[in-house]
């Protein structure tokens, strides 16, 4: 765990860093929380009568709980962390879904808004903490900015993803393919071209939910309509076991835990 910390202020304590490394563990959790994001929203939808609405409400109220306890551990803790996204993944496909389903909203529309939204929250970020680093997350008003961040990349990536693959007309295979294809460019640019870790960071993050929201509803979606028919239930059960197996895992190995000196080694310092 790093020993880095920040100044406390009027936002509360100082902390232990509160995110995990960011490694090879951190991308794949990543991608199976958007892909269960996208899977997750549509069943709890479709199958517990409670309407779009009211299943955002719930799914926000339990997003709130979990980042209760988030916000008050000192350090970082595997499952509470991981349990926060996965939540967040859901509500932020369901705050898309509210838009454009209830309210009529175009993707367009959506994709602009949440687009202005992210780099709003990032301007305000920059401008109080002079970092957009996540491995600085060490006072409570940081970790409020990283949240609120990861909160409209998900928003954004549904609105994205859903506009790339369904008014686009490419299907659900060929969007895998071309998110793929863009996250693979934002790694040459990292490690080849030597971009800005930071950057390249959030462009990778933003980009991996429309990916895992496309290989959901790949995975999800009936055949006739270019999915592979897993259904939403046993696709999100899929995800949920690694996800919850990969998370057991880095909690007993500590794989994913940042050096006391605050080095970041092999992995990708952002």
């Amino acid at each position: 765990m790093t020993a880095v910390t920040g100044r406390a202020g009027p936002w509360g304590r100082t902390t232990l860093n509160k995110v995990p490394q960011v490694t090879i563990f951190f991308w794949i959790i990543k991608v199976l929380c958007t892909t269960i994001g996208e899977t997750a929203a549509d069943f709890l939808d479709s199958n517990l009568g409670l309407g779009l609405t009211s299943t955002t409400y719930v799914m926000g109220a339990l997003l709130v709980v979990a980042l209760f306890f988030q916000f008050r551990l000192e350090r970082y803790v595997p499952w509470v962390y991981w349990l926060a996204v996965v939540l967040i993944s859901v509500v932020g496909t369901l705050i898309t879904d509210n838009l454009t389903d209830n309210a009529g909203v175009p993707l367009e529309a959506t994709t602009a808004v949440f687009a202005v939204a992210l780099a709003a929250t990032f301007a305000a970020w920059f401008t109080v903490e002079r970092t957009l680093s996540i491995h600085t997350i060490v006072t409570t008003r940081r970790e409020g900015f990283y949240w609120l961040a990861i909160l409209f990349t998900f928003a954004l990536g549904t609105a994205a993803g859903d506009l790339v693959a369904e008014k686009l007309n490419l299907g659900y295979g060929v969007s895998v393919l071309v998110f793929a294809a863009a996250i693979a460019a934002v790694a040459v640019a990292r490690f080849a071209l030597a971009a800005n870790a930071v950057l390249t960071f959030w462009i990778a993050y933003i980009l991996t939910r429309p990916l895992g929201a496309s290989a959901g509803d790949l995975l999800s979606q009936p055949r006739d309509e270019g999915g592979l028919g897993l259904g939403t239930v046993g696709t999100t059960v899929i995800f949920l076991v690694a996800i919850v197996g990969l998370v057991a895992y880095l909690t007993v190995r500590h794989r994913d835990e940042i050096a006391p000196d605050g080095l970041q080694g092999r992995t990708t310092q952002a």
